[in-house]
């Protein structure tokens, strides 16, 4: 009687196992999941934002090149052709931000980055352990009690 009962409960605890098991694994998927569309949402935004900048500075950027090409031609000063540059620069960096392939550029460096150079990324003195947390929070515990 005992052996059926300890194998039925064996079972149920093994069932139960599974089910937390099952249960664990689909509540981090769905983190995973939420956690990428929020990335790409935040990603999406600022794209965006950097389109909407581009409208800006590109059109402060026409005017200022209309004026000083007018200015360099009325005065006859040909330095006033030298800010045109700068100004040029930074559009071109924008637009390719907005519209341009600088994006995927970026992510094919960043995947260079963590297979080839993944030294770069580690934290000094490693990622903090349970115990070195621990050990920090009873120092300030015993900071707070002395006072």
């Amino acid at each position: 009687m005992g052996f059926l009962l300890s194998k039925s409960m064996n079972d149920n605890l093994k069932a139960q196992q599974e089910f937390m098991l099952m249960n664990s694994r689909l509540q981090l998927e769905r983190q995973i999941q939420m956690q990428n569309q929020m990335r790409e949402r935040q990603m999406a935004m600022q794209i965006a934002g950097t389109r909407e900048l581009l409208k800006y500075y590109g059109t402060f950027a026409g005017i200022a090149a209309l004026g000083l090409t007018a200015g360099a031609i009325k005065s006859k000063k040909p330095s006033l052709f030298i800010p045109i540059i700068p100004l040029g620069f930074v559009f071109a960096y924008q637009y390719d931000m907005g519209y341009g392939t600088l994006l995927r550029r970026m992510k094919g460096e960043a995947e260079n980055i963590l297979e080839r150079e993944n030294k770069l990324l580690e934290l000094p003195h490693q990622v903090p352990t349970f115990e070195d947390i621990e050990k920090a929070r009873k120092a300030q515990c015993k900071f707070y009690i002395e006072k």
